[in-house]
C-alpha cells in the first residue's frame, strides 16, 4: 500500500484509519461537473456517471498527472482537460483522442474507491480490509422528520479533537454560554457509558436545556434533558436530544480528516417537531454552536489528541472522552495520534 504524497500521518495511523467510511462531499455538490475532495491526504475526484451513480477515484490522470477534477463530464465519462483521455465510472480509460483506433493499455485504469450516498452526503473509504461499520441515522429517511443540512465546518484542527469536543458535556456552561449553555448550571451528573461493536453509547441526563438562550423560558420547570451519544469510531457520532412532548432532535457529527490537522465536519440534522418553522433559525443556531467549538478546538495544545491517558488530567465528567481515547487506542493509533 502506497501512502499519499506528502502524507501528514504516520504509516501505522494511516493504515488504521483508511478502512473506515468518511463523508467527503454533499450530494448536491456533485452534479454535472467533477468535484475535488481530499481524505487522509489522498486527492480524490468525485463524479456522476450516466445513470446518476457517484464514482470516487484518485484525482490523477494516468497519462501525464493532470488533476481530473479540472476536467469535465461528457456522456457520463470523465474527460481529462489536458489531453482528453476519457474514463468511465469504473475508472477504466475508454478513449484516447490522439489515437482513437489504437488499443488502450490495460494499466490506464484509475485507482477507484467505493462510494455510498447517505444522509445527503457522499461517503467513501480508502482501503477495504473487510466489513466496516457504517453510521446509522435512520431518522433521516423517516417522513415524520424534518431534514436540515447545514454547511460543513472547516477546522484547522485534528478530527479527534473535534470529535472529543462534540462528546464533551462539561463545557456547555463555558463555551456555549451565548448559545444554549447555562453559566449557573455547570455541574455534570454522573452518566453511564456502554461499549458497542462500533464504539460506545453515553446516556447523559441533566437539567441543562437545549433551547437557545432567548427561548429558555420555554423550558418546563424541572424537566430532565436526556442527551444520548452514539459513536462509530473513529470520527462519527450521533447525538439524540429528547425534548418535551416527545420531541426528538438528531445530530450526526461526521468529522472527515482531510489531513492530520485539517478537518471538514458534516452535520446532517433532523427533528420531529417545529416542522413548519423557518429553517434559517436552525441553521443560524447550529452555526453559532459549532463556531463556539471551533474557537476552542483550533487552539488546543498539544494539537495531537493524547492516547496515553497519563498525559492529561481527567475528571469524572470525562467518561466519554476517556472511553473515546481508549477506543482509538484499540484501533491501533499511535500514542500521540490527533487526527
Amino acid at each position: 500500500m502506497t501512502l499519499p504524497r506528502n502524507c501528514t500521518f504516520t504509516e501505522a495511523d494511516w493504515l488504521a484509519l483508511s478502512p473506515f467510511w468518511y463523508p467527503v462531499a454533499f450530494s448536491h455538490e456533485v452534479t454535472d461537473q467533477p468535484v475535488a475532495a481530499r481524505l487522509l491526504d489522498e486527492r480524490l475526484v468525485l463524479f456522476r456517471t450516466g445513470d446518476g451513480a457517484v464514482s470516487v477515484a484518485r484525482d490523477l490522470c494516468l497519462h501525464r498527472g493532470a488533476p481530473l477534477s479540472s476536467g469535465r463530464l461528457e456522456n457520463g465519462e470523465l474527460v481529462c482537460h489536458y489531453h482528453g483521455f476519457r474514463y468511465n465510472g469504473c475508472g477504466q480509460c475508454v478513449g484516447i483522442p490522439a489515437h482513437p483506433n489504437a488499443p488502450i493499455p490495460a494499466k490506464l485504469k484509475l485507482e477507484t474507491y467505493p462510494a455510498m450516498e447517505r444522509y445527503g452526503l457522499i461517503w467513501t473509504r480508502l482501503r477495504d480490509n473487510g466489513p466496516s461499520p457504517f453510521p446509522e441515522f435512520h431518522e433521516w429517511d423517516d417522513p415524520n422528520y424534518l431534514r436540515v443540512l447545514p454547511n460543513s465546518v472547516d477546522l484547522a484542527a485534528a478530527a479527534g479533537r473535534q470529535m472529543e469536543g462534540f462528546l464533551d458535556v462539561s463545557h456547555f456552561a463555558f463555551v456555549h454560554v451565548a448559545s444554549f449553555g447555562e453559566v449557573d448550571n455547570p455541574e455534570v451528573p454522573n452518566y453511564p457509558v456502554e461499549l458497542t461493536p462500533a464504539g460506545f453509547r453515553a446516556d447523559y441526563v441533566s437539567t441543562v436545556s437545549n433551547y437557545p438562550v432567548h427561548l429558555k423560558h420555554l423550558n418546563p420547570p424541572g424537566f430532565q434533558w436526556r442527551r444520548l451519544f452514539e459513536t462509530w469510531l473513529p470520527f462519527t457520532a450521533k447525538l439524540t436530544v429528547f425534548f418535551p412532548n416527545d420531541g426528538r432532535l438528531h445530530i450526526l457529527n461526521a468529522a472527515s480528516p482531510v489531513s492530520a490537522r485539517k478537518t471538514r465536519v458534516f452535520v446532517p440534522i433532523c427533528r420531529n417537531f417545529d416542522k413548519d418553522a423557518p429553517l434559517q433559525a436552525t441553521l443560524d443556531f447550529n452555526h453559532q454552536v459549532f463556531a463556539e467549538d471551533k474557537e476552542i478546538v483550533e487552539t488546543q495544545y498539544p494539537e495531537d489528541l493524547p492516547i496515553d491517558l497519563q498525559e492529561e488530567v481527567h475528571i469524572r465528567a470525562d467518561k466519554s472522552s476517556i472511553t473515546y481515547r481508549q477506543g482509538l487506542a484499540k484501533l491501533g493509533l499511535g500514542r500521540l495520534y490527533t487526527a
